[in-house]
């Protein structure tokens, strides 16, 4: 029998008011190829590019919606298609979160997925929903 779980939205803004200063001075790993199959599944490649997260993540905090601050702009340590994301805490071990990447649509949007060692890469927006909302 498939699910129907959905969740309030009072209760999807305690979670996501509970996670989002998980990610403050975080860490955001860009990578390619197939994304993993849960947070705690070792990514499997070499990231792409790493971001470090803001003192403060979210901007807002809307019915299980976090929007990310603005996040500083990276070199790319290496050439590949971006295709998906972890969010880790600060120390770089614990993950919290996957998502999507791609040029709209998605979880993260980058302006190209089609990134190249050596070359400035930002993140143009970033945001998380609770599930089930």
């Amino acid at each position: 029998m498939a699910s129907n779980l959905n969740i309030s939205l009072v209760a999807a803004q305690a979670q996501a008011t509970a996670l989002a200063p998980l990610a403050n001075t975080g860490f955001i790993d860009i990578y390619s190829g197939t994304q993993a199959a849960t947070p705690e599944t070792a990514p499997g490649v070499t990231a792409l590019a790493t971001f470090t997260l803001p003192a403060t993540f979210a901007s807002s905090i809307t019915n299980g919606v976090i929007t990310a601050n603005a996040i500083g702009s990276v070199v790319i340590s290496n050439s590949g298609t971006a295709t998906w994301f972890r969010c880790w805490e600060a120390n770089h071990t614990t993950p919290l979160f996957d998502g999507t990447v791609g040029t709209s649509g998605c979880d993260m949007n980058l302006n190209s997925v089609a990134l190249s060692s050596g070359a400035s890469l930002q993140i143009s927006s970033l945001t998380f929903t609770v599930p089930g909302v």
